[in-house]
């Protein structure tokens, strides 16, 4: 569902990602890890078109993110670490304007919308303008907002960045129960412990380099010494470091 090859985005002569050539299949939950600065959120800004590669090319669902965006784009959803809301519109108001992006018919959306709405806990301030919403209201619509036109590919970007533990749970459930129906979700996260927990694949990326991929047993088998994810990763990004 997500294929890359060689890959590369060059800012100046600082190279942010490079040649990164990984595949992500169907319903597979892929977690992308790296220290701060390792290309992570480069790389989902290319996966997502936001960013045009200065090498290589991102194929999602079996379309050229760079050559058709808009077929590509109606395949995936993307939910980024500070969304950004319209906040003069109502939270209603934003999920319509979403769903006519997608060109949803209005039943269609309504309908998805109130469930969506309900199951993130956030249908009884739907009529509230965003701008009053706390930071993790806004992250609860901004991931009703991505699953409105059910997409095959969501892509997420450290998506715990103002949730409580027991949302935090839920949003790992919601995430998984989409993968056994056939999602796929590729997620970036600087929380190891989750994605030791919900990851059916790791990939390990730094100073823009791919390092290594694996299930968390073929990662955890890298390290010299037996322990975490967390303790691997630092193992590793740091030998990659000196």
């Amino acid at each position: 569902m997500i294929k890359t090859e060689k890959l590369t985005k060059h800012f100046g002569e600082k190279v942010a990602v490079d040649a990164l050539t990984l595949t992500v299949n169907e319903g597979e939950f892929f977690c992308f890890l790296g220290p701060n600065g390792a290309g992570k959120t480069t790389t989902i800004k290319m996966l997502t078109g936001l960013l045009q590669p200065s090498g290589g090319r991102a194929v999602l669902g079996g379309f050229n993110i760079q050559q058709q965006p808009v077929e590509a784009k109606r395949v995936i959803g993307y939910i980024p670490d500070s969304p950004f809301l319209y906040e003069k519109l109502t939270g209603n108001e934003f999920i319509r304007f979403v769903a006519g992006l997608y060109q949803m018919r209005d039943g269609q959306a309504a309908q998805r919308a109130e469930g969506l709405l309900r199951m993130f806990g956030i249908a009884d301030v739907a009529d509230q303008l965003i701008e009053d919403y706390s930071h993790g209201m806004r992250q609860k619509l901004s991931f009703v907002s991505c699953f409105l036109h059910e997409p095959r590919i969501v892509i997420v970007d450290e998506p715990w960045v103002g949730l409580d533990p027991k949302n935090i749970r839920f949003v790992k459930d919601f995430l998984r129960e989409r993968t056994r129906e056939g999602t796929t979700v590729f997620m970036s996260t600087h929380t190891l412990s989750i994605a030791e927990e919900v990851a059916d694949r790791i990939g390990i990326i730094n100073r823009g380099r791919l390092l290594h991929t694996g299930t968390v047993a073929e990662i955890r088998a890298l390290a010299k010494n037996p322990g975490t994810l967390e303790d691997v990763f630092l193992e590793l990004t740091h030998e990659e470091t000196e």
